[in-house]
């Protein structure tokens, strides 16, 4: 029984380092906000306890009266309570030597009967087991004492505070809380859902939060409470896990507890449909609500603060119309280039310029998938076709093109008038290195179009800025859409599109439905970002009050604002009702009464686009 009690202790601490290396294997697998893994510390709590049970079994056995010489003699019920009891005083004996309340002569008396080596490695183990075990009671106190920190700091500092809260610690939700304490050095920022977990990622992650002195919760922000924060403070809470069913799910049940708390913005970091409806339903009260999609915030970004250069060419090409050629090239048509892909129809429309787009993509159902979400702004009725009043462009997916491969390199070749590319294949090191292969094939056509490229790591953008080659010739490349850029406060709280956004509601709507309403938020976005490149481009009439407007200037506002909006409706996968009454708008559908030419309008519908498309 010595032995066999020896073997089996000393087995469960052999074990230890066994499991902690197969459980950092099996998590290594996993993204590191997915990461939820059972801590190393518990994993050593577990075996040294089951360690000393085993160990402390033998000697209570033998005081119980279970020797070789005795058992025989028993009754069966007489040995099965011998057992029992010998367990429970072992695991009893174990809680004390957690607690440093056991006494050591426990052992040295109960090993007497013992000698040789036996006796030595018992003691071995049982002194070893006795120096580790007090030390895992004092880490789970000290935790204890931690989340107790977190509280008092809280409720005595934070409650009189701006309070901005993230409901997961990870890369985006520190990237942005590091911009809020530069901006708002005298705010509180809070982690809920945090655990300390064995990664590097983790280890690097709480480290970063220290240095910001935020306070970090183990508990799900669902389990806090922020009722009685100060009334006067604004509170910012972030929906930002990597679960976007998570954050949505957790925004709903936010607004119902904030929802009538003035000063509460909560912002969900959410790209799918069931984001959007979910928080369209919602009663938000007075609480302001907004669902962050990041791939659209990029590309709205992105036109809105360099878009007027798709406008601007050194050498223009010009057609049979006497306008100016923008051809744009989408290398990708995952999230990125798709969105870019149907921002760029509506922006694109422009007096005086004639829009032509390519999308490329390895999928060879690339262009049925992009048709699927914009039927009839790939419809042959309007794309490629010339009409007055109407949207004018020319849209073309190149399926099943590969960038390594003759036919891409062809299909470049056969576009001599590229002005603008965008490239975006879902891997920074693909995405670096086709825009490098593509400003080759251009320097070889002699043309010098804008190349931007997606690179998601804010270090290696910064390092790649103005990257040449050996004999200092610029590539000329724009990296865009990292982490550092995208998750800021000037990017998602105090964005000047936002507000260029709401002034273009408030022409024909009012600031609640602005905020309630997705819809309307993306489609006043999209209006206050082609006036700026209106503005930019000259368009007579476009900084002018519409009081200001001549006739002239009114009626060429009026043609180009429905064109944009025609194309805009389109790119959202609107379609014809097949009636000009308005009674035949059906948004379930996606459809409205309005998507046709211009000279059909009524003059009220008229009035709107010079309204909105005004200063």
């Amino acid at each position: 029984m010595w032995i066999v009690c020896l073997a089996i202790s000393t087995l469960f601490l052999l074990l230890i380092p066994a499991v902690i290396l197969v459980n950092r294997a099996k998590e290594r697998k996993k993204p590191c906000t997915q990461r939820k893994a059972v801590g190393w510390v518990y994993i050593l709590l577990a075996g040294v306890a089951l360690s000393s049970v085993a160990m402390f079994f033998p000697i209570h056995a033998v005081q119980a009266g279970l020797m070789r010489e005795t058992v025989g003699s028993l009754e069966p019920l007489t040995v099965i309570g011998s057992i029992l009891r010998a367990l429970a005083l072992s695991i009893f004996s174990t809680l004390q030597i957690f607690t440093a309340g056991a006494e050591f002569e426990l052992v040295r008396e109960g090993t007497a009967c013992l000698q040789g080596c036996l006796a030595q490695y018992h003691g071995f183990v049982a002194s070893l087991l006795y120096m580790v075990a007090p030390v895992f009671t004092f880490g789970a106190v000290l935790s204890l004492f931690k989340n107790a920190i977190s509280y008092l700091r809280y409720y005595v500092i934070g409650r009189g505070k701006e309070l901005y809260v993230f409901t997961e610690m990870n890369d985006r939700a520190m990237t942005l809380a590091e911009d809020i304490r530069e901006k708002k050095p005298r705010s509180m920022i809070v982690f809920t859902d945090v655990y300390e977990e064995n990664s590097e990622n983790n280890y690097e992650l709480l480290d970063r939060a220290r240095a910001l002195h935020a306070i970090c919760f183990k508990k799900d922000v669902l389990a806090l409470r922020f009722d009685r924060h100060r009334r006067s403070k604004e509170m910012y809470f972030f929906a930002i896990g990597a679960n976007e069913t998570e954050n949505c799910s957790q925004a709903v049940k936010l607004i119902e507890r904030y929802r009538h708390r003035e000063k509460t913005n909560l912002y969900v970091f959410s790209k799918g449909v069931e984001g959007e409806l979910m928080l369209n339903a919602a009663d938000k009260g007075v609480m302001r609500v907004r669902r962050v999609n990041e791939v659209q915030s990029l590309i709205s970004r992105l036109l809105y603060e360099e878009g007027e250069e798709l406008f601007r060419f050194d050498k223009p090409a010009i057609n049979e119309f006497g306008e100016k050629r923008i051809c744009a090239l989408i290398v990708g048509m995952g999230a990125h280039g798709t969105e870019m892909l149907k921002a760029l129809s509506w922006y694109g429309q422009m007096d005086g310029y004639a829009l032509e787009l390519h999308g490329f993509d390895r999928d060879p159902m690339a262009e049925d998938r992009f048709t699927v979400q914009a039927p009839e702004l790939m419809s042959k009725r309007y794309n490629g076709v010339r009409i007055e009043g109407e949207a004018q462009y020319t849209i073309r997916v190149h399926a099943g093109t590969d960038v390594q491969s003759v036919a891409f390199a062809k299909t470049i070749e056969s576009l001599p008038h590229t002005s603008y590319v965008l490239v975006a294949l879902g891997n920074d090191e693909l995405n670096i290195q086709t825009a490098v292969y593509l400003r080759m094939l251009f320097e070889r056509m002699r043309v010098h179009p804008v190349i931007c490229a997606i690179v998601r790591n804010s270090q290696q953008k910064e390092a790649l800025g103005g990257i040449k080659n050996f004999r200092k010739q610029p590539y000329d490349i724009r990296f865009i859409g990292d982490l550092k850029s995208g998750f800021s406060a000037a990017a998602i709280l105090h964005s000047d599109l936002e507000e260029d956004a709401l002034a273009r509601h408030l022409k024909w709507g009012n600031e609640d439905e602005f905020w309630a309403y997705e819809y309307n938020y993306r489609s006043s976005a999209a209006s206050a970002i082609h006036m700026k490149a209106r503005i930019a481009c000259g368009v007579p009439g476009a900084d002018k009050a519409e009081e200001a407007l001549s006739q002239k200037e009114r009626d060429a506002i009026e043609a180009l604002e429905h064109r944009r909006w025609n194309a805009y409706m389109r790119a959202e996968g609107y379609v014809y009702s097949g009636s000009k009454e308005s009674s035949s708008r059906n948004d379930l559908g996606k459809m409205h009464h309005n998507l046709v030419n211009y000279e059909e309008l009524s003059e009220e519908d008229k009035r709107k686009d010079s309204a909105v498309g005004t200063q």
